[in-house]
């Protein structure tokens, strides 16, 4: 089923705001008191891969002050952002209609940014890498 971060936080966290102020500091987006800011100048792809990083952050809590924590932190929120965003059966359609290529093209198809796929992509399972592998030669012609 796909992820819809926007529906997600309507039916679990309908107090959290979402804001979209023009983001001068370079960032997609951040969770303050006030709620969520995503960068107005971010396109679709991004504003839905920055809302769901932001909701994982509203659920699993304050990042650590400790720098080396926070990192860590930032890393576990980015992989469970990418495993919301993009299911395993249809990252391997993707892959075999994109010619196996990980890239700006099967992003989009997949309707995330760059980053959030190579995530996936990085992070999957031995589990998940050899069910792909199957489904992929399955499907040789």
């Amino acid at each position: 089923m796909t992820w819809h971060p926007w529906r997600h936080l309507r039916d679990e966290h309908p107090h959290v705001h979402v804001a979209y102020p023009d983001g001068g500091s370079g960032c997609l987006g951040t969770w303050t008191a006030d709620g969520i800011q995503i960068n107005r100048r971010s396109n679709q792809r991004e504003r839905r891969c920055t809302l769901t990083h932001e909701i994982v952050h509203v659920e699993r809590g304050p990042v650590p002050a400790d720098l080396r924590l926070a990192m860590r932190e930032e890393e576990t929120v980015d992989r469970i952002t990418a495993e919301r965003l993009i299911e395993l059966d249809r990252l391997v359609d993707v892959i075999a209609w994109n010619r196996y290529r990980i890239d700006d093209e099967a992003a989009e198809e997949l309707w995330v940014d760059l980053p959030t796929l190579l995530t996936r992509v990085r992070n999957l399972t031995d589990d998940e890498r050899t069910f792909i592998d199957k489904e992929l030669e399955r499907r040789q012609p």
